[in-house]
């Protein structure tokens, strides 16, 4: 049986991610390694490719390969159930290809495809990865109104593989004609543009945002049987967003045909319109926010050192109002409580935005498209992310502009209750504190209570609708009085000014918010694979000591439900199950003998990276290191996912043996 090209190298690509995924290619070169040292004779000069294939073949290596692979032919070409509220994508990276789909005839449909890209420079000299061979990839992910795909993955290379295409579909929402057909000039009334954001993952799996675009899609109203073809320039992030990263070539198509199209001169003057309304917005609530700024500056002079930041860069380099970068967002059933939403935020990675030299701090607030596929961000991203999931909540939240101790600037989220306690709410760890305001009337001899949470001073506060300007005379958290409806102690913005420019469908140039995607892992398969991979690199560490390793696998199934009541604690903050855990420890483990555990935390799921973080601790090391008499060893891994596939991993290695005195 002959496959075509594009058939053959689709299915090379999954059998690489698989192969990847058990690492294989590890356990390959260990046994390798030592085939050559055990078996070699001092006569023989190289083994041959038999011997080799029996060395792996007698350790099982080989069959627990084709068990993985396992190829699904049954539902290639089965139809998707009807669900006309669901967007349907030809192409995703964690199903099989679908080669039908329903499409409701009574609604109008976007079809886009993404056919290749060119000149990605910086991707020239790079070779084309032979088979097998784990490469960087590129993934180009896009929303539109409240429809997310994702193209497959592709090999990063000078003229990137891209072939994919995505049915969006066209309608109103919340104006009541959701069933009908939108024709051409309803059509050219929606400006929510197709938002593109250009993934890199490298070998390791760490991810980079290589470019974010908004692409005008309604030229194809204005184009002959309602298809048009686009080349789409992308441009860098950051410091490099005015250099251009790549090419890609793009098709719109209409479904069904329009029967009508417009003149290309009507779709001009719409978008001409829109962009002018656009600026005009903006250049009034930029000549507002100055006349704001030079009469906060008149209270007091001292306020021009404070962090009041009324503007924010975003991935592209365009100064957006901070107002915008929060909105309520709902979580549908992802998420069923704020405490929950925090540790969701938590665990999506921390990464300060690159910069190349010196010089400090690079600033770089991302959309949340941007920041959600990249699932890493730095901290203003989190807290932005935060204080949405809670005002989605119902909560009165509040994005906080200040620094931590040695005056570094840092973003963190507050609520206010209705009884008038105030939360801190830290983005990066998912910790809360209660502030209570000392008292600067109290005299100085009265000791004052040490603060729990990590934050110094506080410039202002902000979420979509209100600005506020800390105008107190310290800017000190710990003595400031978040009363913010007291005038003389917070500075507000309009809230109409900050309507203009910040509410949903203000202006064309606002990014729309994107829905939260439902977790693509499998948290009982991916924990089995870790601790699997886990065993095997304990059992060679302890191999290169010169000792055995005798796993006992009831130990590692009693360590479950402590790692089960560690995430629950990290969630609700509330610790539960423990006793019944120390007492089955307690029955485990004989008189006479030892037991320690060690647990330990990540947000990746790379087994190697986290057995060489745990080696460095001299807690962990002595648990895996262990000597002694009838000495038995426990690995348990348990994998709690998120949305966005973001995920909590938590490890426990336990180790039990007969203390010898």
């Amino acid at each position: 049986m002959s496959l075509p090209p594009e058939k053959a190298s689709e299915l090379k690509q999954l059998i690489h991610q698989q192969l990847s995924k058990m690492d294989v290619h590890g356990r390959i070169r260990e046994i390798l390694a030592e085939t050559i040292r055990e078996e070699l004779a001092p006569d023989q000069q190289q083994l041959s490719t038999e011997d080799l294939i029996k060395a792996l073949r007698r350790r099982g290596i080989i069959d627990d390969v084709m068990k993985e692979l396992n190829f699904v032919t049954d539902n290639v070409d089965q139809e998707i159930p009807h669900s006309p509220k669901q967007p349907v994508c030809f192409t995703d990276r964690q199903s099989t290809l679908l080669k039908k789909t329903n499409i409701d005839p009574t609604r109008r449909y976007l079809y886009l495809q993404v056919l290749g890209g060119k000149a990605f420079l910086e991707h020239l000299q790079e070779p084309e990865p032979l088979p097998g061979q784990i490469c960087s990839t590129f993934t180009l992910c896009l929303h539109f109104r409240n429809q997310r795909f994702r193209s497959k993955p592709v090999p990063c290379a000078c003229e990137p593989d891209f072939h994919d295409g995505f049915l969006l579909e066209v309608h109103r929402e919340n104006l009541g004609d959701g069933t009908r057909m939108a024709d051409s000039t309803t059509m050219l009334s929606i400006s929510d543009p197709i938002h593109m954001v250009l993934i890199k993952t490298d070998i390791f799996g760490e991810t980079t945002l290589v470019a974010s675009y908004f692409l005008e899609w309604r030229s194809v109203l204005g184009s002959e049987n309602g298809v048009t073809n686009l080349t789409v320039e992308l441009m860098g992030v950051g410091t490099e967003s005015k250099v251009s990263v790549g090419i890609l070539n793009i098709k719109l198509e209409m479904y069904p045909s329009l029967s009508q199209t417009l003149s290309p001169e009507v779709v001009n003057t719409q978008l001409a319109l829109e962009r002018q309304k656009t600026a005009e917005k903006e250049r009034l609530f930029l000549v507002y926010a100055k006349q704001w700024w030079r009469e906060y500056l008149q209270i007091r002079p001292s306020h021009n050192s404070r962090l009041v930041k009324i503007f924010a860069q975003d991935e592209n380099g365009i100064n957006r109002p901070v107002c915008s970068y929060v909105k309520p967002l709902r979580a549908g059933r992802l998420l069923d409580t704020p405490r929950q939403a925090a540790r969701f935020v938590n665990v999506l990675g921390y990464e300060r935005a690159p910069v190349i030299g010196g010089g400090g701090k690079q600033e770089q607030w991302c959309t949340l498209l941007a920041f959600l596929c990249r699932n890493k961000g730095d901290c203003e991203d989190h807290a932005n992310l935060l204080c949405s999931l809670l005002l989605g909540y119902g909560l009165e939240a509040f994005v906080c502009v200040g620094t931590k101790a040695k005056g570094v600037p840092h973003a963190w989220v507050m609520t206010c209750g209705t009884d008038g306690t105030i939360t801190f709410w830290e983005s990066l760890t998912g910790h809360r504190y209660i502030h209570k305001s000392n008292n600067t009337d109290e005299p100085p001899v009265a000791e004052q209570p040490k603060p729990l949470y990590p934050y110094r001073t506080i410039g202002c506060v902000f979420n979509h609708q209100m600005f506020l300007g800390n105008c107190q005379p310290s800017d000190s958290v710990e003595t400031c009085v978040f009363d913010l409806n007291d005038e003389s102690k917070w500075k507000p913005m309009s809230e109409e000014a900050i309507k203009s420019v910040c509410a949903p469908g203000a202006t064309t140039s606002l990014p729309p918010f994107p829905p939260l995607c439902a977790s693509t892992i499998d948290a009982s398969v991916t924990s089995n694979e870790i601790e699997m991979q886990l065993r095997l690199l304990v059992s060679e560490h302890r191999k290169d000591l010169g000792l055995t390793t005798v796993w006992e696998d009831q130990l590692s199934y009693l360590l479950s439900p402590a790692l089960a009541s560690y995430e629950f604690e990290r969630t609700t903050s509330i610790s539960a199950g423990n006793e019944e855990f120390q007492d089955a420890i307690r029955r485990a483990v004989p008189d006479g003998h030892t037991f320690k555990g060690f647990p330990i935390h990540f947000v990746y799921r790379n087994a190697r990276r986290a057995f060489a973080t745990c080696l460095r601790s001299p807690f962990c090391e002595e648990i895996i290191c262990c000597r002694g008499d009838q000495v038995r060893l426990a690995v348990r891994v348990r994998v709690f996912t998120y949305p966005e596939s973001a995920c909590a991993v938590w490890i426990m290695f336990a180790c039990k043996y007969r203390s010898v005195l």
